[in-house]
């Protein structure tokens, strides 16, 4: 007899990027192992980013309830609407910019508050219609778990709080005032020592976790990212020969390694000009048109190439096709191990990461036989990308750099994590209905 999940998720398809692929991946494996799932969560158009790609891994028995607008980004996209609904993929880093400074100062613990409340409300009808045995709250934004805690309250209901990464406004973006950076350390604490489990996706957020003895969880699990194996690996977009290519996919925001890996580019061609023929830098992604504008100032027009959206799928098929993959990592994540990261090492490619050797990430990087460069510094970068390039046109084009899969690749399929996480929440409802 199955059990149902409720899961409070701001980001699920056809919303992309990927802070999309964890609820998913949850939600497409939980019924194999016992759990339906009901999923509050935005409306269609509340990120400026899509892929309408995605919705058919969403299994047919998933309830989906959508609660569109609310957020701060949901109103500035309002504002600039578009003819088809659609997005670009492409926006001014000023603008948004602004509206998260705004934000910092007058909603906590987010920009997407007043949209918790309301998915708040509609979980809670949900919940009353009966048949709810649990509740996840996936995060970012951190305003889904102030949601979900005075829901587990209300109704008696076993709570996940499940952290894609750690608490974003006291990490990635710093509070504004020390009187900010209290009020989100409070509402960190309530919802860690409220939830009865509380999941975590790198071992640096659960170490850290652990040893703040007054962070107050009763029980931090990790469940990392993970990713999908590739379902058509022979599809990969065809490896060009003549061409030596870097590619990086992902979302191209508040990330001065964009700028980075430009300028390292225009080094290495002011010093190698016959490379200009043979070198191409694929981004595919959302990003901020200042990148794109560098990219032009750099000279670089016709070697870097930024794709916009594209979809998960063709994402893979990129990833396959490149010489060299690239990764980097917002400022302030230092816990954070992406989940292109395990896309990257499951299309055996080589890996150069622009991350610290004692990163969580990097030491995967470098344990799978990637290398690692300092973020934010122009020259290592452009070394380590001509190393890799004289290697490429030395040896045999089309099949030169393969990279082997590392073995415990295979424990970290969104398959074998989701069954993880049936077991927790089998053991939570078990601890709760004994008398």
């Amino acid at each position: 007899m199955s059990r149902r999940l409720l899961v409070l998720c701001h980001f699920y398809p056809p919303l992309g990027g990927g802070g999309v692929q964890r609820p998913l991946g949850f939600t497409r494996w939980l019924p194999a192992y016992g759990w339906d799932c009901t999923v509050v969560c935005a409306g269609p158009r509340d990120y400026w980013v899509r892929d309408e790609s995605l919705l058919a891994a969403i299994p047919a028995e998933t309830e989906v309830i959508r609660v569109p607008g609310g957020s701060g980004l949901s109103a500035l996209l309002g504002l600039r609407p578009r003819p088809d609904g659609a997005s670009s993929g492409r926006r001014s880093g000023a603008l948004f910019a602004a509206l998260r400074r705004l934000s910092e100062w007058t909603l906590l613990p987010d920009s997407y508050a007043g949209w918790a409340a309301r998915a708040r409300r509609a979980a809670a009808s949900r919940i009353v219609r009966g048949g709810v045995s649990a509740i996840l709250s996936t995060s970012p934004p951190d305003s889904v778990h102030l949601a979900a805690l005075p829901l587990a309250r209300r109704f008696g209901l076993p709570w996940v709080a499940d952290f894609r990464d750690p608490w974003i406004h006291l990490h990635r973006l710093r509070p504004p005032t020390a009187w900010h950076a209290s009020r989100q350390r409070k509402l960190e604490r309530r919802v860690l020592e409220a939830a009865d489990l509380v999941v975590v996706a790198t071992r640096t957020h659960e170490r850290d976790l652990l040893e703040d003895a007054g962070a107050g969880a009763r029980r931090v699990v990790r469940i990392a990212n993970g990713y999908e194996p590739d379902p058509a690996p022979g599809e990969a977009t065809p490896r060009d020969p003549e061409r030596f290519t870097l590619v990086f996919t992902g979302t191209m925001t508040l990330t001065p390694d964009v700028e980075t890996l430009l300028e390292a580019l225009h080094e290495l061609l002011a010093r190698r000009p016959e490379a200009r023929r043979r070198i191409r830098a694929r981004l595919a992604g959302p990003y901020e048109s200042g990148y794109a504008d560098r990219a032009i100032a750099l000279g670089l027009r016709g070697i870097v190439e930024f794709l916009g959206p594209v979809s998960h799928a063709r994402a893979r098929a990129f990833q396959r096709a490149a010489d060299l993959l690239i990764l980097w990592k917002p400022p302030g994540c230092d816990a954070a191990v992406p989940a292109k990261l395990y896309e990257y090492l499951d299309a055996a490619r080589p890996v150069l990461a622009l991350l610290e050797d004692d990163d969580e990430a990097g030491r995967l990087v470098r344990e799978s036989g990637g290398r690692c460069v300092p973020p934010g510094r122009r020259a290592p970068l452009a070394d380590a990308i001509e190393q890799s390039y004289l290697a490429w046109k030395d040896g045999a084009r089309a099949d030169a750099g393969a990279a082997a899969r590392p073995a415990w690749l295979e424990e970290h399929t969104r398959e074998r994590l989701a069954a993880r996480l049936a077991s927790e929440l089998d053991a939570l409802v078990t601890a709760e209905a004994r008398p």
